[in-house]
């Protein structure tokens, strides 16, 4: 049984995928289906959700909608024309939001191994405090360089890296867009600009599961840790 309210899913799905190449990185099939699909059913199967709005390029929203439907994505709200910017396809998604939404969550499109438990978190600390990300520490050695020489080492304690979904308040996420937008200003992530309108958000801890596919390393693990994932958390 689900938390009370209404939870709606903005996914910003009209990127290019250009360190990937070929095909747009968020339509290359992983287990038979886009990564896309893959990625919405992880809400589909969530019973916090409501509603699911997907930003895609302006060419692929009929077919992508009807897609969607037909592969029994029962959440879908509406399939919109995304921007040049992720910033953009949010600001989209975010405008036909319904009125009864209390918690949005932004994903990435192509991060479709989020456990069901770290989804829940979010929504449920995204609910009682306002605002909250996803996000592992950083383990790894960091050090600063002009390109070619290391310069000095940067302590990792209290560093992370962010991670999908975000959760936020309606008109938290709202008020962050609009004020973005009116001072022409560009975010990472919706974080960034929620914090910049003057908002807290909290850290929910992550997992190295739910990485991001960027790279074509990134798509071979993918592939090969699919099957695993199917069986174990689906």
């Amino acid at each position: 049984m689900g938390l009370a309210g209404h939870v709606t899913v903005l996914i910003p799905a009209a990127g290019e995928g250009s360190r990937l190449g070929g095909r747009r990185k968020q339509f290359r099939l992983l287990g038979g289906r886009p990564v896309l699909v893959q990625t919405l059913m992880v809400f589909e199967r969530n019973p916090d959700v409501r509603t699911i709005i997907v930003a895609t390029p302006a060419e692929a929203v009929n077919p992508l909608r009807d897609e969607l439907r037909a592969v029994g994505v029962s959440k879908l709200f509406m399939v919109v024309p995304g921007g040049d910017t992720r910033q953009a396809s949010v600001r989209a998604a975010l405008s036909v939001v319904p009125e009864e939404t209390d918690v949005i969550l932004v994903h990435d499109a192509v991060r479709p191994f989020v456990p069901q438990e770290l989804l829940a978190g979010v929504i449920k600390t995204a609910r009682a405090s306002g605002a909250a990300s996803l996000a592992v520490p950083i383990s790894d050695s960091i050090r600063k360089s002009d390109g070619a020489i290391f310069a000095e080492s940067v302590d990792r304690e209290n560093l992370y890296r962010m991670q999908t979904p975000q959760g936020f308040r309606t008109a938290w996420l709202q008020q962050a867009h609009i004020q973005a937008e009116s001072e022409n200003f560009f975010a990472n992530d919706d974080v960034e600009l929620v914090q910049r309108a003057g908002f807290d958000v909290q850290l929910v801890p992550g997992s190295p599961l739910n990485e991001k596919i960027t790279t074509q390393e990134d798509w071979d693990r993918a592939v090969r840790f699919w099957s695993s994932w199917e069986s174990s958390y689906t």
